[in-house]
């Protein structure tokens, strides 16, 4: 058994926000159909990286079944409404205005199927001045201020993920639970509305809080926190760079006593407390190159864990595909797909006794026949 056993999704769904929340639903059990466009979701023509498939596409679609409708006909249109009939949850990211046009209002549809939960992802949500205006992750990523504190003092730089659309992604899964749950009380469905720039600015509040209360912006700092040190990559003495990050005055001290052999530095007015050593980052990055010249990156990361305090080596993604926790964990699992099984993470939760399920990613149009045919026939169509 697994925790949505039972719970059938209908998802219109394309590129990254959406696709990604059903994953994880699928990943909890659910039947997921993913609902797709003649020509198939665009994100499948992304790349052909991973076995010759699109790598966003193999990401997020794992454990669902394809259909191909094209909603224009009334046939398709049809069938369509006759699986909503028998769907607990219906979500869809198409362009404003478009899901009303087809008849797949919330409203309308929450009038025929009480206990149905729809949900709703936008750009910029689904009314205002940018209503209609078209939403890329990138795109929302400038809107919500994230690109002017994300890079080097010259030059703004996107974060190496869709961060964007993942949280609005998150929030559409968290959203779906909770209305999962509250039916269960109720007996009724809701009807959720999410939009990238929203879930990323619930994510931007840190820098928000930082300077909308009297602080100063935020720079743009590179590998570097903008607002704790030390908390970034310093050289060692092989020519590595060690990412370190002291939190609090005591870890301070224990750096400086154990680490450095520099106690004296505790003492030092320009280092006396965080905002201090912040305001004074270029100086303490010399002090602290200047003590890790003599010495191994391997070397310095046994001082560090010896006396507590946080670091990190620098990873390609090669390395962290073999990382010895990952691997230690046993946290891989193969999965297929049309190009043949290939490997991925499993889901971040883990649940004790429960091994996810992390089905196929389903080749175009693969499941269209079998749904036709299951339904065929129904309360809402011939």
């Amino acid at each position: 058994m697994q925790p949505l056993d039972g719970v059938t999704v209908v998802s219109l769904e394309q590129a990254v926000a959406v696709p990604f929340a059903t994953r994880q639903l699928a990943d909890l059990g659910a039947r997921v159909i993913k609902v797709e466009r003649p020509g198939g979701d665009f994100a499948r023509d992304y790349d052909r990286s991973a076995g010759g498939l699109s790598a966003y596409f193999v990401w997020i679609n794992r454990g669902k079944e394809s259909a191909v409708l094209d909603l224009k006909t009334d046939a398709d249109r049809a069938l369509l409404d006759r699986m909503l009939a028998r769907a607990d949850v219906f979500v869809q990211n198409l362009a404003p205005g478009a899901a009303d046009r087809l008849g797949l209002g919330a409203e309308r549809l929450r009038t025929r199927h009480p206990r149905l939960i729809t949900c709703s992802l936008s750009g910029y949500g689904p009314d205002g001045p940018y209503r209609d205006k078209k939403a890329y992750d990138l795109l929302v990523q400038c809107e919500a201020g994230l690109l002017s504190i994300t890079g080097t003092q010259g030059q703004p730089a996107r974060p190496g993920i869709s961060v964007a659309d993942i949280a609005g992604g998150m929030y559409v899964l968290t959203g779906i639970l909770t209305a999962l749950y509250e039916r269960e009380h109720t007996g009724e469905g809701s009807a959720l509305e999410v939009s990238l720039l929203d879930a990323l600015g619930e994510w931007m509040g840190h820098p928000y809080h930082s300077q909308a209360h009297g602080g100063p912006p935020l720079a743009r700092s590179g590998a570097r926190h903008p607002s704790i040190s030390p908390y970034g990559h310093y050289r060692t003495g092989d020519g590595a760079q060690l990412y370190l990050s002291v939190q609090n005055d005591r870890e301070w001290v224990l750096l400086c006593e154990r680490v450095l052999g520099r106690p004296d530095l505790t003492r030092d007015p320009r280092f006396a407390d965080n905002p201090l050593r912040r305001a004074h980052d270029g100086q303490l990055t010399e002090v602290l190159e200047g003590c890790f010249a003599e010495r191994t990156a391997d070397g310095l990361t046994e001082a560090l864990d010896a006396a507590g305090i946080a670091n990190a080596r620098l990873r390609t993604v090669a390395e962290f595909a073999d990382h010895p926790q990952l691997a230690a964990r046993d946290r891989w699992r193969t999965f297929g797909t049309p190009a043949g099984p290939l490997r991925g993470l499993l889901p971040p939760v883990t649940v004790a006794g429960r091994e996810p399920p992390m089905g196929p990613v389903p080749a175009l149009g693969e499941h269209t026949a079998s749904l036709r045919e299951e339904f065929a026939a129904g309360p809402e169509g011939p």
